[in-house]
């Protein structure tokens, strides 16, 4: 199997657009209401930063199926991102445009988890013998 390190996480596209993801639910957050620091402010980024987080955890664990578990790790909380994306439009947190425009960002990054995953999970299943 060998050691996931052999590249770097920064290298991976998934984790670059997870880093531009977060930077974004920042900027976005600063302008709700005081009262939801320790709400859905607080929420909002951790959900987002757990994100490239987790892939780079994963990235350096030594085996595929660890970085897979990881991955999907990472995939959680993208969904709950979205949800609280969801929640903060509807709340009137976030003007349309922006919550598309992050919906879309997030969808984008949960896509190629997706396939970042499918890509581990088959190289870390055993070969099958007769």
């Amino acid at each position: 199997m060998g050691s996931n390190s052999e590249t770097s996480y920064r290298q991976l596209v998934v984790w670059q657009k997870s880093m531009d993801l977060v930077v974004e639910v920042y900027r976005c957050t600063k302008s709700f209401p005081r009262d939801e620091v320790f709400g859905l402010i607080s929420q909002m980024r951790q959900a987002s930063i757990s994100v490239p987080s987790n892939i780079s955890e994963g990235k350096g664990r030594y085996t595929n199926g660890e970085l897979v578990r990881f991955l999907f790790n990472a995939r959680g909380s993208l969904l709950e991102l979205q949800t609280q994306i969801t929640l903060a439009g509807r709340l009137g947190y976030l003007p349309e445009m922006r919550v598309m425009e992050l919906e879309q960002r997030s969808a984008e990054v949960g896509r190629m988890l997706n396939g970042l995953t499918t890509r581990f999970r088959i190289q870390s299943e055993p070969v099958a013998t007769k």
